[in-house]
């Protein structure tokens, strides 16, 4: 815990296509992770072009942002398993460290 109260966690945000969600999804589950947030209709430029974020059709047709918060200390197989999973198919994975006021939400039980 820091001067302020707050517990240092892992931040792990996964861009994906639609259709790649649930597999990001049961990754995320079978690893024990607590929740994530989800939000479809993500847009941005990269290796694959210009993305928008409108959905043309459906969900799956756009791009999505998964965010989860975990303990460092159970990080390593989520983000092992993620690269795994991205050496498959299109998406970009950001890690890094993030502080939480309330940690016992982001452990799972």
């Amino acid at each position: 815990m820091n001067e302020l109260g707050l517990t240092r966690m892992t931040k792990v945000e996964i861009v994906v296509r639609g259709d790649d969600v649930e597999a990001v999804r049961d990754l995320l589950h079978a690893a024990g992770v607590s929740g994530w947030t989800s939000l479809s209709g993500v847009s941005g430029f990269g290796h694959h072009g210009n993305h928008e974020g409108r959905l043309l059709f459906n969900e799956r047709a756009g791009l999505v942002l998964l965010i989860t918060v975990l303990p460092p200390d159970r990080a390593a197989p989520v983000v092992t398993g993620l690269r795994t999973l991205l050496d498959q198919r299109p998406g970009v994975m950001f890690v890094g460290e993030t502080w939480v006021s309330r940690p016992d939400y982001f452990r799972a039980d």
